[in-house]
């Protein structure tokens, strides 16, 4: 009998420790897996760029307040140039220009959002609420191998930014982010709601026709009846946001590349000058514009139409809208 219980107890005892036994130390990745992990990563980048029909779906759809009720789904859309601005290897920067009807069956060009990528970075500029942004480190830990994107307005005075990996789960491949705070969106902000932000998670996936955005956002705000040192910043509702780019060439670009073309030199020196902003401040405070995402956006918008119409030089409206940026940038 104690034979057999001890054989009991000794089968017992190397069933538990075969799990351990088999799992084992994770070996870090050779030199070669890296580079070419990181070629991949810079691939599924780059391959954003091009000229796509974009599908906009927008559905708030568990609210987390008993008091709320979700608004209607919006569905919109339109076309999209996506252009590489900058490539030099750990840093690439694209800039997405919408492509319009202006109410009368000729194109307009809005300069749209800007996304930058940075490989391993040490810091991500973040928003940290109520027109602040703010330089946060990453963990020492947990950057080899990641990617940050920050995300920049109309007038590329900074949205929002997050840092994640490039992974390949079930045959996709797909960044995601680190839970991220984001000023409210234009299609919120007008309305003026309960929430004013949203903690979200940013995901981007290559796709057989193009790529997708998705993202989760948790719409927060401060609790009715809470304010000052007291504010506490509640969710409201969830919200599922689904971004289609599909590759189209049929739609006409060359006005998204001429647009490009004339003020790119301006837009050079304006992301230059709300850079030098963050460096020196460590971040930056902009007032949020409900219409128009800065209190920056309307006059350096304005410049660059002004330069393709040929209206003022592209010297002359360096130095107004670096003007413009001195006047509307404080520290965070």
């Amino acid at each position: 009998m104690k034979s057999l219980i001890k054989s009991i107890l000794l089968a017992t005892a190397i069933g538990a420790a075969v799990p351990v036994l088999a799992d084992g130390p994770v070996a870090a990745p050779s030199a070669a897996a890296k580079a070419q992990a990181f070629e991949a990563d810079r691939a599924s980048i780059l391959a954003m760029a091009g000229n796509y029909k974009v599908k906009f779906d927008m559905r708030e759809t568990t609210p987390w307040r008993a008091d709320y009720t979700p608004i209607p789904d919006k569905v919109s859309g339109g076309h999209e140039a996506v252009r590489v601005v900058e490539d030099s290897g750990r840093r690439i920067i694209l800039q997405h220009l919408l492509i319009v009807d202006d109410g009368s069956g000729k194109p307009m060009v809005i300069k749209h959002w800007r996304q930058d990528w940075i490989y391993e970075p040490e810091t991500v500029l973040v928003y940290a609420g109520k027109g602040r942004w703010k330089l946060d480190p990453v963990p020492a830990g947990l950057r080899a191998g990641r990617w940050s994107q920050t995300v920049y307005q109309t007038d590329d005075s900074p949205r929002y930014g997050g840092w994640g990996q490039w992974t390949e789960e079930g045959g996709v491949r797909r960044w995601r982010s680190s839970w991220t705070w984001r000023p409210l969106a234009r299609r919120d902000a007008v309305r003026h709601p309960a929430y004013d932000r949203y903690l979200s998670i940013n995901r981007h996936s290559p796709s057989p026709a193009g790529w997708i955005h998705w993202q989760d956002n948790i719409k927060m705000g401060p609790e009715p009846g809470s304010n000052g040192k007291d504010e506490k910043i509640v969710p409201f509702v969830q919200e599922s946001v689904l971004n289609t780019y599909s590759r189209d060439t049929a739609f006409d670009a060359a006005p998204a590349d001429a647009y490009w073309s004339a003020t790119k030199d301006y837009w050079a020196a304006i992301r230059a000058g709300w850079d030098a902003v963050v460096a020196r401040n460590g971040g930056v405070a902009v007032t949020e514009v409900a219409e128009t995402g800065s209190a920056a956006a309307e006059r350096l918008m304005g410049l660059a139409d002004d330069i393709q119409a040929k209206k003022v030089s592209v010297t002359d409206a360096k130095k107004r809208g670096l003007a413009v940026i001195a006047e509307v940038a404080g520290k965070p």
